[in-house]
């Protein structure tokens, strides 16, 4: 693992990238584990997928870590909501869509 600063060819910026992006996505799966839990859990407690106040504190969570990173919060929050969009039809495969359970 190289620092950004102590790369000085493209070669390695490029591996670098790339050892990251391959991180993301094992971070991604990992996450989609939990959702995929969390789909079980709901479904035993009569729970929809998608809670509008979980929704926005997710994002709020994520908003401060993009400014403790220093990026652009809006750019994280259009990212996440998306990540979230994804998560909630991922537990609605599993617990059937929210506008056919009960409650």
């Amino acid at each position: 693992m190289l620092e950004p600063a102590d790369c000085t060819t493209m070669a390695e910026i490029r591996a670098e990238i790339d050892r990251l992006d391959e991180d993301l996505v094992r971070l991604f799966a990992e996450r989609a584990g939990y959702i995929d839990r969390a789909a079980e859990i709901k479904a035993a407690v009569d729970l929809p997928a998608r809670i509008g106040s979980r929704v926005e504190e997710v994002v709020q969570n994520v908003r401060a870590h993009a400014e403790t990173y220093g990026l652009p919060p809006d750019l994280v929050e259009k990212l996440w909501r998306r990540l979230i969009d994804w998560s909630i039809a991922r537990e609605e495969s599993r617990l059937g869509p929210d506008s056919l359970r009960k409650g």
